[in-house]
């Protein structure tokens, strides 16, 4: 069975988001085609839970992702960092095998 991990800081963003935005159940994760090195995540809203995607849910937040990205996330940990003036979620994925110089693509 697929395991995703969220910590503190990325449930505590997820909260706060929601909140603002005033619905939704959670953080839906998928992976699409893109850049130099094969993919890229793609975060959206989860207004509803589709049948077909896996669910994680810790400190209270849940992250829903899309069957077809759940293989390359598998034993992922979606974190969410404050680097200067930057704010966004990272995920520390161990089946990235190359990551493009930007860090905005990957390939498993």
């Amino acid at each position: 069975m697929a395991h995703l991990n969220i910590t503190t800081a990325a449930a505590d963003q997820i909260r706060r988001v929601l909140d603002e935005r005033g619905q939704g159940l959670g953080l839906r994760v998928s992976v699409k085609p893109s850049g130099c090195s094969g993919y890229s995540y793609v975060l959206d809203f989860a207004d509803e839970a589709a049948s077909h995607d896996a669910c994680f849910e810790e400190h209270g937040v849940r992250v829903f992702v899309a069957p077809d990205a759940l293989e390359m996330l598998d034993g992922s940990e979606v974190d969410y960092v404050n680097e200067g003036l930057n704010r966004y979620f990272r995920f520390n994925n161990p089946n990235v095998k190359d990551q493009c110089g930007c860090g905005e693509s990957f390939s498993v």
